[in-house]
């Protein structure tokens, strides 16, 4: 309890707060870094997760990035650090590694869990492979993959911490530096800014999934009619 109280009373100091190495610059570079990571994934994820679920070809590859969830981060980063040195490279390339799976399954899942009724009626009166996937497909799965963002980013903010390893970068580093110096408050108040951080991510990301969700529901009727409005 003496630890928790000396944590938030280094929380509740100003000058924790301000300046380049404070919590309001750190929990910045925090979020950038995670918005980074996460946007990359998406670029590679959510197409290779369409083509898969779109076309039911190369679904080996869903199954074989999920085995990447199991592959200890730091033990990656520490690799890619060793081969590119000190800097942002190497935890980006790390994250990217845990990033990808729960994006790219959870595209593939949207994709492929349309009903292929409702895919057959849209070919049937004529629309075109790209019109079926982007009216009828794309719209289903949008709250999966806003799931698989959700999932995706709060997976990396509480591992962007390790981003400290080889940087001095984000919220990491008052762990490292009070695990270093054995200043604990510092050390714990870090975390509880990591978690407070990520409860806060995950509430608005949750809110956008539930609403697409409820949109995703009404799909049925919509699909049924939007393709013969359309002609």
């Amino acid at each position: 309890m003496t630890i928790l109280m000396t944590a938030l009373a280094w929380l509740a100091t100003p000058s924790n707060w301000w300046g380049p190495a404070g919590i309001g610059a750190r929990t910045l570079e925090h979020l950038g870094l995670t918005a980074l990571v996460v946007a990359l994934a998406a670029l590679v994820a959510i197409p290779a997760g369409t083509w898969i679920g779109h076309t039911g070809r190369g679904r080996w590859l869903v199954s074989a990035t999920g085995g990447a969830r199991a592959v200890p981060t730091l033990g990656v980063l520490t690799l890619v650090g060793l081969w590119l040195g000190i800097g942002l490279a190497a935890p980006t390339l790390a994250l990217l590694v845990l990033a990808i799976p729960p994006l790219l399954s959870a595209t593939y899942s949207g994709i492929a869990s349309t009903p292929r009724a409702t895919v057959d009626a849209a070919r049937a009166i004529g629309l075109t492979e790209a019109q079926v996937l982007t009216r009828v497909e794309a719209p289903h799965a949008a709250g999966l993959v806003a799931a698989g963002v959700r999932s995706a980013t709060l997976q990396v903010i509480a591992t962007a911490t390790l981003a400290a390893y080889t940087a001095d970068y984000g919220l990491g580093r008052f762990l490292y530096a009070g695990l270093k110096t054995r200043d604990y408050a510092q050390m714990i108040g870090g975390a509880i800014v990591v978690v407070a951080l990520a409860l806060a991510v995950d509430a608005a990301l949750a809110a956008l999934t539930r609403a697409l969700r409820a949109r995703t529901h009404s799909l049925p009727e919509s699909g049924e009619h939007s393709p013969k409005e359309s002609q």
